[in-house]
């Protein structure tokens, strides 16, 4: 077990709206390989809200311009003495491989799937709780019903148009998070402000700390200026309150 506790926060929307998906699809992985019917069933619920992010982004698009924009800013430390020339090209090459599999796939990703009338239908009950018994969607329940192997193909197929995106998204999200070093930080009363150079393309803040610290990382703020609040959970369930401890923890400023 990891002794350390992360805490993120996306400082545009691009990035926020990839690291939702990259959670959803963690999440997808991990119900479709459940052996039960509650497995699939939340399987199905977590492929339903990755085609709601579909239908409202233009992720393709999105993703290609990240990928693009990676492949320019590594192009410039090609040069550099500092930098593996191995290691640079075959991380080009990753980048440039992704964006020939997305320019490759023709027409909005998965609009076969989320206009399928099965679907249509589990995504209307599904706003009604418990909307998604057997006698709401009888064809759902026939196919919950069927036999492992069967329901692992058809996830594996409804799942399929959205794989490329998820690898972009992983490789963009690996870059970004590894882009620059951590700084050891303490935040003096549980309190920690930081300015963000308005010159540099940040990403991301990620604040890392250790699990046996009784309290948890509150990140607010925008692209030029963020604050970090550690606060205490109530154990009376009432809001939490801010640490008074001073607070050690690891801070990056993810580039990119």
């Amino acid at each position: 077990m990891k002794n350390h506790i992360t805490y993120e926060f996306p400082l545009n929307e691009r990035i926020r709206v990839f690291i939702r998906l990259e959670q959803l699809f963690q999440e997808f992985g991990h119900f479709s390989s459940g052996p039960t019917i509650p497995d699939k069933r939340a399987a199905i619920s977590v492929l339903l809200d990755i085609m709601s992010i579909f239908r409202r982004n233009d992720l393709k698009s999105e993703i290609l311009k990240e990928l693009d924009r990676h492949a320019k800013v590594l192009n410039k430390y090609a040069d550099s003495q500092n930098v593996d020339p191995k290691q640079l090209e075959s991380i080009l090459n990753q980048l440039t491989e992704t964006s020939k599999k997305l320019y490759a796939t023709s027409g909005k990703i998965g609009i076969a799937i989320m206009e399928s009338d099965l679907f249509q239908s589990i995504t209307q009950r599904s706003s009604i709780p418990g909307g998604t018994c057997s006698f709401d969607l009888p064809e759902f329940h026939y196919w919950l019903e069927q036999e492992e192997s069967i329901r692992l193909k058809d996830l594996g197929r409804w799942s399929q148009p959205f794989n490329e995106i998820h690898n972009a998204i992983a490789l963009i999200l690996d870059f970004i998070r590894h882009s620059n070093a951590p700084s050891e930080e303490i935040a003096e009363a549980g309190f920690f402000q930081l300015a963000l150079d308005k010159n540099l393309p940040y990403q991301l803040i990620n604040v890392s700390m250790d699990k046996s610290l009784p309290c948890f990382a509150e990140i607010s703020g925008g692209k030029h200026r963020c604050s970090i609040r550690f606060m205490v959970p109530s154990e009376d369930e009432q809001r939490p309150t801010q640490s008074t401890d001073d607070i050690p923890f690891s801070l990056t400023r993810c580039l990119f």
